[in-house]
């Protein structure tokens, strides 16, 4: 059954809990104070040997024009300038995610413009670290659950991958060095989960050389809302001149401003009224989080360096960030517990060095991720007992030989769900890299990876038989209880020639094994339930993570091989064309449920040109890029029969579109930029839902078709050639000027950005986007200013400004066909009014 996962009202734990939790924050701010007294004399001691040049009075130097800095980039596996790099790469710079107050992936996800994001579920994993990212409008959208296709999109933390099968890891944005977004097929050097793009998030490394510690407090109100606050902490400590540790904690508290409110629901077959009043609250989907992390860097030599790390965090989330309408702005009426106890932490190690001229990377990671939910799933018992007279069969005395229930036992219907989800990533890289001054020059490497995904969901209803109960788990009507395996194997490589000094061709490829696996027991007890996979079918008499027997057990292999092929050529010192064809994928799987057939690979194809310019001495940065993508078979994921998520791969798509990037320094004191895109993704083919007799689907289905699956007629195809891919607006883009001056020897801001993000698609389906209805265009403004006074800076900010409702997802708590009368709407939160403190030791 598709699990709908809100956030739920538990609580944090005790006192005592918090305070531990707490404890790397407390370590690392407590070291950075004691500290400051030794920062200060150093600072002192390097401010008496400084030359005399440098101790010019503040604003001596800005009757000079300033210019844009070089960005340094690692997206192709070595150090390279951003504007030498032939490809589609955004890079967000440290200096300017602090100035956008940037804290999670919402906050610059409305930066990157190539960039879109749905939810897990469809959007009931609606609350913070569910995101599913997408780029470029590589997107299907779908209401399938959380156990469904790979990502589209690879997220990376410095070398090691971030990405579990259900999405990445949201991590806090604080003592990092930059994101880089690399839009388009990254498949080469970066593998399966970047079909259609890369993000990369690059932290800030141990520095041997010398002491460095900060830290940060914000408070923040949200309109309608509560209070939240962020504290924050950093610490570089050398240890000897080849030794450093490098260690950052961080607190905070997301507030609430989604109002559980008082209700009452009637079913329609037995007229039972469900009343919510014990979970009623006001700020219902609040968010503490408590996390850390550590790098130890060890110069063995000139040549060689290990860098161990580990980051980890627990966040308690609670309620649902979606709302229903039909109650009202910010508003839901739900009755059961609601929240989501995540838990995680990945230790990695980097080992750098040199064979020869060549250098070598070693880089080892262990991801451990541990989700512990609970979900309101009302809406499934109401809408299936009044489409369905569902509220017939639930009761505490049931005759399974009739097949009825004695009226008079009948019990209220709605269903919650408890789920615990275990993932665990390990993934080796080995790489050389031959000297970036060559004329020819080389990276290749070999790839491994195994991640699992142990499912557990129990659907409840209270009170129910104990004849309908799956055996051993009381008032469980359905059951899902398996293991996921996706194991990866490639091999890598990439060959740059430059044939002239100016004109540079770049060829790669890269060949993969995929092997993925699922086993395990879904369905109801056995108890009669007409659904064709409902009935308990054991294959094997064992209980497998509690349920009573193994009724799944499938695999598949595949390997494959994808290519890129890139043409650069440097017409100025500042100013490069350049011309790639690129392929990326995602591996294929087996369905959760085990009647339905697996799903394959599916492709992505990508055809662009594009360009890196500055101009007026480096004052303008200005770059873009145009394409066309071809995506064929893709997997599409939806809610079933039961609710329970099928993937089947759809027929063929095509993205066509354009980026740009616009970067110019007004004068000294005032800086412009901005990002912008335009996409127009759609079918190429009608989808019609199902696939033919040869496996492949069916793209053609005139009314009156029959579906081989069901026996039954279809209208007509689900969605018609032509359709507007879901998810991703036709234009994207984001503008924001930061204007500085001089207040004595302090320096002041005031900063402004507008995001603005067209109309889109809540799904590929024609019936179900009615259902849902489209997502409406927005326009939102941020607005800061603030002071640096010395080694502190002082910030106050306003995060939509004006107060806009937005509409970033809609979802149904189950199959929209079924639920979609009750549609959920995802929104920016309520304008946000905050202040922070800052100071660097």
């Amino acid at each position: 059954m598709g699990i709908s996962k809100g956030m739920g009202s538990t609580r944090p734990g005790s006192t005592r809990t918090r305070t531990l939790a707490r404890l790397p924050l407390a370590v690392a701010i407590c070291m950075g104070v004691q500290s400051m007294a030794f920062a200060q004399d150093t600072q002192d001691a390097a401010a008496q040997d400084a030359p005399a040049d440098q101790a010019a009075a503040p604003g001596a130097q800005k009757d000079q024009p300033r210019t844009l800095g070089t960005v340094t980039v690692t997206a192709q596996k070595r150090e390279e300038n951003l504007q030498e790099v032939p490809i589609s790469i955004q890079a967000i710079g440290q200096q300017q995610l602090e100035q956008q107050d940037v804290a999670s992936f919402n906050d610059y996800a409305k930066m990157i413009p190539s960039l879109s994001f749905g939810t897990a579920g469809g959007g009931v994993f609606s609350g913070p670290g569910f995101a599913q990212v997408y780029m470029r409008g590589v997107a299907s959208g779908g209401d399938g659950n959380h156990s469904g296709s790979r990502p589209s999109v690879g997220v990376y933390l410095d070398e090691q991958p971030i990405t579990t099968i259900t999405g990445a890891l949201d991590i806090h944005m604080y003592d990092i060095t930059r994101v880089e977004a690399l839009a388009g097929p990254q498949g080469t050097l970066y593998g399966a989960s970047s079909q259609a793009g890369t993000l990369r998030i690059i932290t800030n490394k141990p520095d041997p050389s010398g002491f460095a510690a900060s830290a940060a407090a914000e408070v923040n109100v949200v309109n309608g809302g509560g209070v939240g606050h962020v504290l924050e902490g950093m610490v570089n400590l050398p240890m000897n001149d080849r030794t450093a540790l490098r260690m950052v904690g961080w607190q905070k508290h997301d507030a609430g401003y989604v109002d559980n409110v008082r209700s009452t629901i009637t079913f329609p077959t037995s007229g039972i009224v469900a009343d919510n009043t014990a979970f009623v609250e006001d700020d219902y989907n609040d968010a503490d989080t408590v996390g850390a992390r550590a790098a130890l860097r060890i110069d063995l030599n000139d040549n060689w360096t290990i860098t161990p790390a580990i980051m980890g965090q627990h966040q308690d989330a609670h309620g649902s960030s979606g709302y229903d309408p039909s109650v009202g702005e910010f508003k839901v009426m739900h009755g059961y517990p609601e929240f989501s106890k995540d838990k995680w932490y990945q230790a990695a190690l980097t080992v750098q060095g040199r064979i020869g001229n060549f250098d070598l990377t070693y880089t080892y990671a262990h991801l451990k991720r541990d989700v512990d939910s609970a979900a309101d799933y009302t809406d499934y018992g109401f809408w299936y007992d009044t489409l369905a007279g569902y509220g017939a069969y639930m009761c505490t005395d049931f005759d399974p030989v009739s097949f009825t229930c004695d009226p008079a036992t009948y019990i209220n219907p709605s269903q919650h769900i408890f789920a615990t989800d275990g993932y665990r990533t390990d993934s080796h890289e080995l790489r050389l890299a031959s000297p970036a001054d060559n004329r020819v020059r080389v990276v290749g490497g070999l790839f491994w990876q195994r991640q699992s995904h142990d499912i557990l969901q129990d659907y409840r209803v209270d009170g129910l038989s104990a004849v309908q109960e799956v055996p051993g788990w009381p008032d469980t009507i359905w059951l899902t209880a398996q293991q996921r395996v996706d194991r990866d194997k490639a091999v890598f490589g990439e060959v740059s020639f430059d044939i002239t000094p100016r004109l540079t061709a770049t060829a790669g490829m890269r060949w993969f094994r995929a092997d993925n696996s699922l086993y395990g027991f879904f369905g109801y007890g056995d108890w009669g339930w007409s659904s064709s996979s409902g009935v308990v079918i054991c294959t094997v008499d064992q209980q497998f993570l509690g349920a009573p027997c193994v009724n799944l057990d499938k695999r598949v292999k595949e390997s494959d091989h994808i290519g890129r092929f890139n043409l650069s050529w440097k017409f100025d010192d500042d100013k490069m064309l350049y011309a790639t064809w690129s392929e990326g994928y995602r591996p294929g799987g087996i369905n959760r449920r085990g009647t339905v057939p697996p799903y394959t690979s599916d492709f992505l194809t990508n055809y662009e040109a594009g360009w890196k310019t500055a101009w007026l001495d480096n004052r303008v940065i200005f770059n873009g890029a145009v394409f066309r993508e071809d995506w064929k078979d893709f997997q599409f994921s939806y809610l079933g029969l039961n609710g329970l998520t099928e993937i089947r791969n759809a027929n063929k798509a095509r993205i066509e579109g354009m980026e740009l990037e616009l970067q110019w320094q007004a004068s000294y004191n005032f800086l412009l930029s901005g990002g912008f895109a335009w996409y127009d993704a759609k079918l190429m083919e009608d989808y019609c839902g199902f696939n033919g007799a040869d496996g492949n689907p069916t793209s053609v289905c005139p009314p009156g078709t029959i579906n081989p699956a069901t026996g039954d007629p279809v209208d007509g195809p689900q969605a018609a050639e032509g359709t507007r891919l879901p998810i991703t607006a036709r234009f994207k883009g984001n503008v924001t000027g930061r204007y500085t001056w001089d207040v004595g020897a302090d320096e002041a801001y005031v900063q402004g950005a507008v995001f603005h993000q067209g109309s889109r698609r809540t799904d590929l389906r024609d019936a179900e986007n009615a259902l849902l209805g489209n997502l409406d265009a927005y326009t939102l403004f941020d607005l800061s200013g603030g002071i640096a006074h010395g080694n502190w800076n002082f910030d106050l900010f306003v995060k939509n400004l004006f107060d806009k409702r937005t509409e970033l997802s809609k979802f149904a708590e189950c199959a929209t066909l079924t639920c979609g009368y009750t549609p959920y709407i995802l929104s920016t939160p309520p304008r946000t009014i905050g202040v922070r403190v800052s100071r660097a030791f």
